[in-house]
């Protein structure tokens, strides 16, 4: 190669210099950002063997990178399965991962309160690729009895978006594997914190990372969790529909889940202070978290969930309707109105207004969301400033 400058200034520091870093006896105590799109190699035969998985090694950043393969190692110790992904969303987490295993004909059972966009995808979009869903209440309803020689697959949230309700997941699994189906838990409210769904049963485990798994509101991502077999099915898809998580966010996300515990534990004990606050507000109708005694998810919460943690996210219902639901975001200060859920601070959201809005009226009535329903995401602040605040803007309705 030539000496001159933008020879030099491309050429030096490259690729050999990047060998006899990985070489060190030393390391980064911190993982690094792999800023790169491609890799380079030395000959044709280094490429065949990462092919054919003869040897370890990265190719092309829409595939895999060190950061996405490091923030999947984590996440898969976390959830205690032998393997885990990582997605540029949590839609295309649920989405791909539910494509990678239906086909035309077949059929899916699912909640029917789930978060909007996952309701939107399961009852039209999938129709398109002629998969028919039915949606049976799991709390109320056998779901052996809706199950067809073409269904493959039964789907839930382990605390269901947005009324807080807990399905018996062990009892889903076991229904699920007896008629040689798949079953799969989107476990965004909850985490491996609260639970494991792995642990009841679940043969994925299914994420918006932007929420909890991130927890700082600075980041958009996915995940999925599982055996080897169906990790590998599920990476086909996601590599072929190229929903790859970007280096940065992957350091971003693997960041968040060292302090997972310490946060999810915070904002349960938080959350459960402020339901029980709720619960006795003469203006309350309804508070919905399944924490609370009250609940009717309140048994199968406490069988399957850690000891005394319920998550950080809760619903509750204004005498008043639309106009006391506005009137309550208006009056809040530093309690924000926002159309996502789970970070550091405490924030507040309208279902029927953001993430349900295109639930249809009868849908929406029929599975209990009303437009004076408004979910509150408990943060880490402390918790005797959270409740003041809300019976302050209570106060003015």
């Amino acid at each position: 190669m030539g000496n001159n400058l933008n020879t030099r200034l491309n050429h030096t520091g490259d690729g050999q210099f990047y060998k006899q870093v990985a070489q060190s006896s030393s390391v980064p105590e911190v993982l690094p950002v792999y800023r790169t799109s491609v890799f380079a190699f030395d000959d044709v035969p280094s490429v065949d063997r990462i092919y054919e998985g003869e040897d370890d090694g990265y190719i092309y950043s829409r595939i895999k990178h060190p950061n996405t393969e490091a923030v999947s190692e984590i996440l898969a110790a976390a959830e205690e399965t032998e393997a885990a992904l990582v997605f540029s969303s949590g839609m295309s987490a649920i989405a791909l991962s539910i494509l990678s295993v239906v086909q035309q004909g077949d059929h899916i059972i699912s909640s029917p309160v789930l978060y909007g966009g996952v309701h939107d995808f399961l009852s039209k979009e999938l129709a398109r690729f002629g998969v028919s869903v039915t949606f049976v209440d799991f709390l109320r309803e056998n779901i052996a009895d809706f199950i067809r020689p073409e269904t493959k697959l039964i789907y839930t949230e382990s605390i269901c978006n947005p009324l807080m309700e807990v399905p018996d997941m062990a009892a889903a699994a076991k229904v699920a594997h007896e008629h040689g189906l798949l079953f799969f838990v989107d476990n965004t409210f909850a985490t491996p914190v609260v639970v494991k769904p792995a642990k009841l049963g679940a043969d994925v485990v299914l994420y918006s990372a932007t929420k909890y798994l991130g927890g700082h509101s600075d980041l958009v991502g996915g995940a999925a969790a599982g055996n080897r077999e169906i990790i590998g099915k599920i990476r086909r898809i996601l590599t072929l529909y190229g929903a790859v998580l970007g280096a940065d966010d992957s350091w971003l996300l693997a960041r968040s889940l060292r302090t997972l515990s310490l946060r999810v534990k915070t904002h349960s004990r938080n959350a459960l202070q402020v339901a029980e606050f709720l619960a006795k507000h003469p203006k309350i109708e309804k508070v919905f978290y399944p924490g609370l005694e009250s609940s009717p998810s309140h048994k199968r919460a406490k069988a399957q969930f850690a000891k005394g943690l319920y998550g950080g996210m809760l619903s509750f219902n204004l005498r008043g309707g639309e106009q006391e639901a506005s009137t309550v975001i208006r009056e809040l200060s530093t309690i924000k109105y926002v159309p996502s859920l789970a970070g550091t601070a405490t924030t507040l959201s309208y279902a029927a207004k953001t993430s349900h809005r295109f639930y249809p009226p009868q849908e929406l009535a029929a599975v209990g969301i009303t437009l004076g329903q408004l979910r509150l995401s408990v943060g880490l602040e402390e918790v005797e400033d959270i409740i003041a605040e809300l019976d302050g803007a209570l106060a003015k309705i």
